[in-house]
């Protein structure tokens, strides 16, 4: 007979991020600022996935995600799921979107626009959202989900 183990504990309350792209957790920590916090947050990398094979899971105790949160994780991941954890039970289940612009995630990569000289608020236009690729508002580059990727690495 098999037994269950649970690897990663369950929170009282908070936000589970799940089905993030495995390997892809740490870049979400980082798009979201969590290293920068006072909640525990809790990662498990390369978790076995009955859809994916593999998958990374995050865990922020005690923190409820803004929408523009959750919509910037679509850029890392677009098939993960944010879970609102209240008394150890999921209340709300979401499935990340990118919307139609970007605001204050990524900086440009062109190193001559004006976001990366003065303190302008970046603003990226998506143009598909399958496969990526977005544009900035002000001088207009075009970027790529490896050029993305590369910024927010």
């Amino acid at each position: 007979m098999r037994t269950k183990e649970l690897k990663v504990s369950a929170i009282m309350d908070g936000t589970v991020i799940d089905h993030i792209a495995a390997g892809k957790a740490f870049t979400v920590v980082k798009i979201l600022h969590l290293d920068q916090t006072h909640e525990t947050v809790t990662i498990a990398s390369n978790v076995p996935s009955g859809v994916t094979g593999k998958k990374d899971i995050v865990k922020i105790e005690h923190r409820v995600l803004s929408p523009e949160e959750v919509s910037s994780i679509a850029l890392i991941s677009p098939n993960a799921t944010v879970n609102i954890i209240d008394d150890y039970e999921v209340v709300e289940k979401r499935l990340v979107e990118l919307p139609d612009t970007i605001e204050r995630i990524l900086r440009c990569s062109n190193p001559l626009c004006i976001t990366n000289h003065e303190e302008v608020r970046t603003r990226f236009n998506v143009e598909t959202k399958a496969p990526l690729a977005i544009r900035c508002h002000y001088c207009e580059r075009s970027m790529k989900e490896k050029d993305v990727l590369r910024v927010l690495g």
